[in-house]
């Protein structure tokens, strides 16, 4: 691996794993890239469960985001549901946890189509 990518993945790691910030980059301005692509995965998470984001509000970013930070994403699916799982969830947002996992069984659109 050249040089560059070395250090161009180091970037990404610190962008986006909580790795640490490789030398020559500004602490701040890391950081201020770092908060925006967690806001950008909240949306994109929030558009795969709109019932686990309305559940929090406004404070969906904030919660999102702090589950989020150091973890690289497994995709916006996959980041909603791991975080999901991880929450006591009431109403529509418990719902819509138990629908996706009941979706996630083998075998679950044969018996969906069977019934019909």
């Amino acid at each position: 691996m050249s040089a560059l990518a070395e250090r161009q993945a180091a970037l990404v790691a610190a962008l986006v794993a909580g790795a640490p910030i490789p030398d020559g980059f500004d602490p701040r301005l890391i950081d201020t890239a770092r908060q925006a692509l967690l806001r950008k995965r909240s949306g994109e998470v929030a558009r795969h469960w709109p019932l686990l984001a309305a559940s929090f509000g406004t404070k969906w970013p904030a919660v999102f985001a702090e589950w989020a930070d150091g973890r690289p994403t497994q995709g916006s699916f996959q980041d909603g549901l791991a975080l999901a799982r991880s929450l006591t969830l009431a109403g529509a947002a418990a719902e819509e946890l138990a629908e996706r996992e009941a979706a996630l069984r083998p075998g679950f659109l044969r018996r969906v189509f069977r019934r019909g």
